[in-house]
C-alpha cells in the first residue's frame, strides 16, 4: 500500500488505512473573515459564528450574533460553510476544537474558525472529526501552533497536517462504533450531572433549614434551659457600645423586634454584630506597576475568593511601602471576607492557618470583624452563604455590566442567630452534612474526568485499529489524491 506523501514519525494505521493529508482529501479548507463586521445584532436572519461558538460536542448557538445580508454576503462568497462541513477553532484560547456543521441555514464565519470540506468519494466528515479530536489528531494538529499570548494555527499548516484515509465503509463502522460508545458515556455523564445538580440543591437546603432553625428542632427540645438569642444580643450592643471610637455620640442601632424568628432567635441587621469595611479606594491605592510576582504583603482580588474560602493562584503582591500606604484592607485572623463586586457573595474565612501572614483585600470586598467571642464566627459564615443572604443580594446589588453592592445596603442586611451554644451545634450539623455531599461532590467530578478520558481512549483505539477489526481496503480512493508516483509507505 503506498502513501500520497511522504511525512516522518507518524505511528502506524490499521492495514488497509493510510496517511494523505488534509488539502488532499478535502475539496475546501478555508478560514472566515478577517474583518468583523461592525454592526453585530442580537438577533436576526444570519448567524455570525466565531471561536466561542464551536465545542467538541456540538455548535452552541447560546450566545450567537447576527449580521446584516450585506455583510453576510460579502463573507459568504469566500466561506461558504454546508451542512456536514467540519468546523475547526484555528486560534484562540479553545484552538483546536472540532464540531460538525448541523445547521441547514447559511451563517458566516469568522477567522478564528476554519472549515473543512472533506471530498465525499475519500473521506467522511464524522471520520475527519473524531479523528483530529483523538489523540494522535490533536497533537498532528495542533503540534503546530504558533504564538504564546494566543495560541494559533495558521492555514497552510492546517491544509499539511496528516490525515489517515481508510475504505469509506471502514469509516461508516468505526463511526458508528465510536458514537455507541459515546452514547453510553453520555448517559453517564448525564447523570453524574444530575446528581452533582442534586448535591447542590441538597446542600442549599441544609443551608437553608440550618439558619431557620430547623435543623436544630429537636435539640432545642432536649435542652429547653438555653438561654435565649435575646440574651445575647443584649451582651452584644453592650460590647458594641464599649468599642464604640467614632465621631460624634454613640447611637444605639434600629433593631425591628418584629421580625419573624424561629422560637429564642433573634434577627438583626448585619452591622449589629459586625464591623464592616471594605479595601481601600485612596490615591494609594495600587496601580498596574505597583503589583509584584513575590512581595511583603499578598493583595487579594475578588478572583480570590470562591463560595467557600479561599483560592491562591495568580497572585499579586505589593512592597512593604505601599501595604503601609494604604489605611484599609489589612486582614486578621478570624476575619471573614464577602465579595462584593462581580460576583456578589463568595465568603473565605481568614484563619490562623493560612500561611501569608500579611494580606488585603482590594475595593471590591467587604471585611467582616464581629463579636466572635459572642457570636460563632462559623455560623455567621455559613449563614452568609445561605438563601436569606441571597435573596437580600438580589433585591438589593446595582449594576449591570459589573455587579456591585455598596457598603451601606449591605450594613442593612438581616441575620438571624440563636444561643451561641445552639449556633455551635448548628455549625457541627452543617459540617457533618456538607462533608459528606463534598465527598460526593468529589467523587461526581472524578467520575466525570474518567469519561473524558475514557472518550479519549475510545478514540485512541478507534484510530489504532483496535475498535473494530479492519474491513476493507483504501486503496481504490487513492487515485484522486495525487497523481504523481508517491513514495512507498507500507504498514
Amino acid at each position: 500500500m503506498k502513501s500520497t506523501f511522504a511525512h516522518t514519525n507518524l505511528p502506524p494505521l490499521p492495514k488497509n488505512w493510510v496517511w494523505s493529508t488534509m488539502n488532499d482529501v478535502c475539496l475546501k479548507v478555508q478560514d472566515g473573515t478577517h474583518f468583523s463586521p461592525q454592526n453585530q445584532l442580537p438577533h436576526g436572519r444570519y448567524r455570525y459564528l466565531t471561536a466561542k461558538n464551536i465545542r467538541p460536542l456540538g455548535l452552541d448557538l447560546s450566545d450567537v450574533s447576527y449580521i446584516e445580508e450585506e455583510e453576510h454576503r460579502a463573507i459568504y462568497t469566500r466561506c461558504d460553510p454546508k451542512k456536514g462541513d467540519v468546523l475547526l477553532v484555528k486560534d484562540g484560547v479553545n484552538t483546536g476544537d472540532v464540531a460538525l456543521n448541523t445547521l441547514d441555514n447559511e451563517f458566516s464565519l469568522l477567522s478564528s474558525v476554519c472549515l473543512l470540506r472533506p471530498k465525499p468519494d475519500l473521506l467522511s466528515s464524522p471520520f475527519l472529526r473524531y479523528f483530529l479530536q483523538s489523540p494522535v489528531g490533536a497533537r498532528l494538529l495542533t503540534g503546530k501552533m504558533t504564538g504564546t499570548a494566543i495560541r494559533r494555527i495558521v492555514l497552510r499548516q492546517i491544509k499539511e497536517t496528516p490525515i489517515p484515509i481508510a475504505p469509506l465503509f471502514e469509516q461508516q463502522s468505526l463511526v458508528a462504533e465510536i458514537e455507541k460508545q459515546f452514547s453510553r458515556l453520555d448517559e453517564a455523564v448525564a447523570i453524574l450531572k444530575r446528581v452533582k445538580a442534586n448535591l447542590k440543591r441538597y446542600k442549599a437546603a441544609v443551608l437553608k433549614a440550618a439558619v431557620e432553625g430547623k435543623l436544630t428542632e429537636e435539640w432545642r427540645k432536649a435542652h429547653p434551659d438555653v438561654e435565649p438569642a435575646s440574651e445575647l444580643l443584649k451582651r452584644i450592643l453592650a460590647e458594641r457600645r464599649a468599642k464604640w471610637s467614632g465621631r460624634g455620640n454613640y447611637k444605639e442601632p434600629k433593631i425591628d423586634h418584629a421580625v419573624e424568628c424561629s422560637e429564642g432567635w433573634v434577627g438583626v441587621p448585619v452591622e449589629v454584630i459586625s464591623e464592616i469595611v471594605d479595601g481601600d479606594r485612596g490615591k494609594e491605592y495600587p496601580k498596574q506597576e505597583d503589583f509584584l510576582d513575590q512581595g511583603y504583603c499578598l493583595f487579594l482580588s475578588t478572583k480570590n475568593v470562591r463560595p467557600y474560602g479561599f483560592v491562591f493562584k495568580e497572585n499579586q503582591f505589593i512592597s512593604k511601602d505601599k501595604h503601609e500606604k494604604l489605611r484599609k484592607g489589612t486582614l486578621k485572623p478570624g476575619d471573614i471576607v464577602f465579595t462584593s463586586r462581580g460576583t456578589i457573595g463568595n465568603i473565605a474565612h481568614y484563619s490562623d492557618d493560612i500561611k501569608y501572614k500579611c494580606v488585603r483585600i482590594n475595593s471590591g470586598m467587604f471585611i467582616l470583624r464581629g463579636f466572635y467571642d459572642l457570636l460563632d464566627e462559623g455560623y455567621f459564615a455559613w449563614y452568609l452563604r445561605s438563601h436569606a443572604i441571597r435573596e437580600q443580594i438580589a433585591k438589593l446589588s446595582s449594576g449591570t455590566a459589573q455587579p456591585q453592592l455598596p457598603i451601606r445596603e449591605f450594613k442593612t442586611f438581616n441575620v438571624h442567630f440563636p444561643s451561641k451554644l445552639e449556633q455551635e451545634e448548628i455549625v457541627k450539623d452543617i459540617e457533618r452534612r456538607v462533608s459528606i455531599i463534598d465527598r460526593l461532590e468529589t467523587s461526581a467530578v472524578q467520575a466525570e474526568k474518567r469519561a473524558e478520558r475514557l472518550r479519549q481512549a475510545v478514540l485512541q483505539r478507534a484510530f489504532s485499529g483496535a475498535l473494530i477489526g479492519t474491513v476493507g481496503d483504501s486503496s481504490f480512493q487513492l487515485s484522486e489524491l495525487n497523481k504523481n508516483e508517491p513514495p512507498s509507505s507500507d504498514r
